[in-house]
């Protein structure tokens, strides 16, 4: 008899015996507590700082693996891009709609808890994320929208700014307004949205940044524990109809949580991603076992095969507009995709902050 062999080593190799097979088999329960955190977001996310010394991600990555909850992490690093007036996409001194108003959407969602909640046409309070987590947390509803969502906003405490415009974001108004139709409104028959080439071209002579007219923020993150949340906030198209709402305060368009799956949400063109809405459409690809990236192209392809309209088509009849998608699995894995190439995403994990390339389907 082997006197060294003692009972504790025996059941501890009786133990991992037994465990072995289950995480062949089941390799997804061997996962959860050893994912490494992640905090992935478009590229604005790593841009912004508001006076301070750190962006979202890594404001929102701190936060999240010092234990504060995964949501309210994401939330203070977008904070930061909505309060600051520099990102003209985002919050207080976004580009306003037509009339000269400025007009928020967010919508956020809590993997573990399984929340959701947003707000959309929301007027005078820079951080509609802060909202979305309210309308999540203190309703029954996922969804308040314009004076209702500002009077829900006010009943909890809430200041409202009679305008949320700073000097840089009226002129640029302005601007558009003077080059544009008085009434905004054009024929039907041209269907050539005069407006969004105005603001195109006001983008190449440097008044306001391109990804800027279609501009918003997604984060999402998953923490050492597996858990995963996810917030998108945006001031929408710029000089967009008022009362128009995009993808970004849509569940399933903007952001799409399950807990157990994976995360993605989305910039640029709101209209081609609701038409698809292509953030659930993501997460089910990576509940099919897909690796972020290969869910991202797939959702991808179906806008692209989904965009028929001549003035939505470049001249080799790909899609002429931008949009992409930031997608991250249960297992801290993650992608960023584009329609066409040139676009980055921003990622903070152990090794720090940085910007990683987006794929791109042409």
């Amino acid at each position: 008899m082997n006197r060294g062999l003692s009972r504790r080593t025996l059941l501890a190799g009786s133990a991992s015996l037994a465990v072995a097979p289950l995480a062949r088999a089941f390799p997804e329960i061997m996962i959860r507590g050893r994912v490494k955190p992640v905090v992935i977001s478009s590229g604005n996310g790593n841009s912004f700082k508001n006076g301070g010394t750190e962006t979202c991600v890594q404001k929102a990555f701190r936060l999240m693996t010092s234990g504060t909850d995964v949501l309210d992490s994401l939330i203070e690093g977008v904070n930061i891009l909505e309060l600051d007036p520099d990102e003209t996409s985002v919050g207080y001194g976004g580009i306003p709609n037509a009339e000269g108003v400025v007009q928020l959407d967010s919508c956020c969602m809590h993997g573990p808890k399984k929340w959701a909640g947003g707000v959309a046409g929301l007027e005078g309070i820079r951080t509609p994320s802060k909202i979305a987590r309210e309308v999540a947390s203190q309703t029954d509803h996922h969804l308040l929208v314009g004076k209702g969502a500002q009077d829900f906003a006010r009943s909890l405490g809430y200041t409202i700014e009679p305008d949320l415009n700073t000097e840089r974001s009226r002129k640029v108004w302005l601007e558009w307004k003077r080059r544009t139709d008085k009434e905004h409104y054009l024929d039907p028959k041209q269907r050539e949205t005069k407006g969004l080439e105005v603001a195109l071209q006001m983008s190449e002579e440097g008044y306001l940044e391109r990804q800027h007219v279609y501009g918003t923020i997604n984060c999402d993150g998953i923490n050492e524990k597996g858990e995963i949340c996810g917030v998108t906030t945006t001031s929408g198209l710029a000089f967009k109809i008022p009362g128009r709402v995009g993808d970004s305060p849509i569940l399933g368009a903007g952001l799409y949580v399950d807990g157990e799956v994976g995360a993605a949400g989305s910039t640029g063109r709101g209209e081609a991603n609701l038409y698809n809405l292509c953030s659930y459409l993501i997460v089910e690809e990576l509940r099919r076992g897909k690796h972020p990236k290969d869910a991202g192209m797939e959702a991808l392809k179906r806008v692209a095969k989904n965009t028929v309209e001549k003035r939505l088509l470049n001249e080799v009849g790909h899609p002429n507009f931008g949009l992409q998608f930031y997608v991250l699995d249960a297992k801290g894995r993650h992608a960023g995709l584009t329609l066409s190439g040139g676009a980055n995403y921003a990622v903070c994990d152990e090794n720090g902050a940085r910007m990683e390339h987006c794929e791109s389907l042409f």
